[in-house]
């Protein structure tokens, strides 16, 4: 409301050892740069190392899989601006916001953050790769209506460099938009409908299948997708790929935190789910090869067959249009799938009126089996690009 609650500023620094006594594994930390507590952290480590006992899967990556080319991958802007200028432009925005629409009553808070980091990471392979990026952001939550009948929502940018981000102004129209559009919700009734996630929220299905994917989870065996690579998840026009050497991507790396060098590489094509996600540990519990996804994956593009948003509500015809979800309730080892939603219903290709406290379910793999069209307006928050995701049939319960 105008005022400034909270100016923040850090400067952190750390260091980490791993050390491997043959097959055992032993790591400590410390803030602490001088040269006694960095070697007092080594000795911890290899105190930690001598009585833990031998993994087979221990150890470093593979020397001939280092990375041995580092590009410029344009992940470095930084943006010296002192405390004063970041409040100018938090205050800003909140301002655009509430004085975008009469309906809005009160503001949860504008803010803006701007930060730098330097990792290096070096290993007994002789292998040493340094990795710089900044991140920028700012953002807004409004409160429209009065009594009961608020609602909460807003709207953020996030990027790399100062000119990625959307204006304080357009940043503020945007959340009390998106506030006052879902002023008296109405109920549904319970029914299996179609789903169209918007782009904000459709990257979280993505997220499941990184999830089910992911090396950690599959030799815990607590995976729906054990044993899937080859088969068909999703309809045949579409295809996931990794591309960690793109230029100006929000997680972009040449090499994972195994050192290993990262190349553009499919995870699913032609709906089919060409490799798991694995780091050299994960791999070898395996017996298979890291895929260079040591801490994570990269930069994911979802294919587009269908175009914007308003296509994708006329295409759908009457179903629901999800713009937020709530709880957890996603079971990682049998795909359910449950969860709380809100955002519009949908008649005749065009937005009826707002709802909330729905609960939609299914089973991821059907879910995936299930989609009919992915959007081509992507959300570029994340480094999950994809568009809205319509999954053809799912049970939507709501008051009746």
């Amino acid at each position: 409301m105008g005022e400034v609650e909270t100016v923040e500023s850090s400067n952190d620094r750390g260091i980490a050892v791993t050390v491997y006594f043959g097959k055992r594994k032993g790591s400590a930390s410390t803030a602490d740069l001088h040269e006694s507590s960095l070697e007092a952290t080594v000795e911890q480590a290899c105190a930690i190392a001598r009585h833990t006992e031998d993994d087979e899967a221990a150890g470093l990556a593979d020397p001939e899989l280092m990375a041995r080319e580092f590009p410029d991958l344009d992940t470095w802007h930084p943006w010296r601006l002192d405390a004063d200028e970041a409040v100018e432009l938090a205050l800003a925005c909140e301002a655009a916001g509430r004085e975008a629409d009469p309906r809005v009553a009160n503001s949860d808070g504008a803010s803006f953050g701007s930060g730098e980091s330097l990792a290096v990471y070096a290993n007994s392979h002789g292998f040493v790769g340094r990795e710089r990026e900044t991140q920028h952001s700012l953002g807004l939550a409004l409160i429209a209506g009065h009594g009961e009948a608020m609602q909460r929502d807003g709207w953020y940018s996030i990027g790399l460099a100062r000119q990625d981000l959307e204006s304080p102004a357009a940043i503020g129209r945007r959340a009390a938009e998106r506030a006052v559009s879902r002023l008296d919700p109405r109920s549904v009734a319970t029914g299996q409908y179609p789903v169209l996630f918007s782009a904000e929220v459709a990257r979280s299905l993505v997220g499941h299948l990184l999830g089910a994917v992911s090396g950690g989870a599959l030799y815990r065996k607590a995976s729906f997708l054990l044993d899937s690579v080859g088969t068909r998840l999703f309809p045949e026009w579409l295809s996931i790929h990794e591309r960690p050497l793109l230029p100006h991507g929000l997680r972009s790396a040449a090499f994972d935190a195994d050192g290993v060098a990262t190349r553009d590489n499919p995870l699913v094509v032609d709906g089919v789910l060409r490799r798991y996600v694995l780091g050299s540990y994960s791999a070898r519990k395996l017996g298979l090869q890291t895929t260079g996804n040591a801490g994570g994956v990269h930069n994911l593009e979802v294919s587009a067959n269908a175009g914007t948003l308003q296509d994708m509500l006329r295409g759908m015809g009457r179903g629901l249009l999800v713009t937020e979800l709530m709880g957890q309730g996603v079971n990682p080892v049998t795909g359910d799938y449950s969860r709380g939603a809100a955002g519009f219903w949908v008649e005749d290709g065009q937005i009826a009126f707002p709802v909330d406290e729905l609960t939609i379910a299914g089973n991821l793999r059907t879910m995936f089996a299930a989609v009919e069209a992915v959007g081509s307006e992507v959300d570029p928050r994340s480094h999950i690009r994809t568009g809205p995701i319509l999954v053809g049939k799912m049970t939507v319960a709501g008051g009746d």
